[in-house]
């Protein structure tokens, strides 16, 4: 599962290169390592909804268009996601085989599959803020910055009716719910020496 990536908006027209070398180059060195494993693992990558750019209909859909993104950001995990499709594609003309065993047998070639998960109620960042204060038991200092135009998506809200009806799952942890163990992970583990040794 491949989560990790130089995320933010903004920065990235500061420092284009970094983005670049993370998202994009950074994507294709685990794909590299994959590929040479054996058996081949099946690859879960997470994009991003800035990849719908400016679009204002929502919930947003996998059937969407994604081919204008508005940021730098956007862009890199937009290349990011048609890398991934062209390796599979790549992989399958190559090998045809499988890329995973189940109970030591051979299963059919993977299937690259786009999901969205994410809110279904979309939240203000102020009041996320607000969560997370109380969460902390902290105050923040807010610093509330105008959103530059046609950079910055105004929204997120994410249509999972394709997740929750192919992965036959309900995805139902809200995000009070999902903060709250997030804070609690993430106390744990740097109160647990973690942060003085790193």
């Amino acid at each position: 599962m491949h989560l990790a990536a130089q995320a933010g908006v903004r920065y990235a027209m500061e420092n284009p290169s970094s983005y670049v070398h993370t998202n994009i180059a950074g994507l294709v060195s685990l794909l590299k390592v994959c590929k040479s494993a054996n058996p081949q693992p099946a690859i879960v990558w997470a994009s991003s909804s800035t990849v719908y750019g400016l679009n204002t209909k929502v919930p947003f859909s996998e059937r969407y268009r994604t081919d204008q993104p508005a940021s730098l950001y956007a862009a890199t995990k937009k290349a990011g996601g048609e890398i991934a499709r062209a390796w599979q594609h790549w992989i399958l003309l190559r090998r045809l085989k499988s890329t995973g065993t189940s109970g030591g047998k051979k299963k059919g070639p993977a299937q690259l599959r786009v999901y969205n998960l994410g809110n279904t109620s979309p939240m203000p960042v102020l009041d996320l803020v607000s969560i997370f204060e109380r969460l902390l038991k902290v105050n923040s200092k807010r610093n509330i910055m105008k959103l530059p135009r046609n950079v910055d998506v105004q929204f997120t809200h994410a249509d999972i009716s394709l997740a929750e009806r192919e992965l036959r799952s309900k995805l139902s942890t809200d995000l009070q719910t999902g903060l709250k163990k997030f804070v609690k992970w993430y106390l744990s583990y740097y109160s647990g020496g973690k942060k003085a040794a790193g």
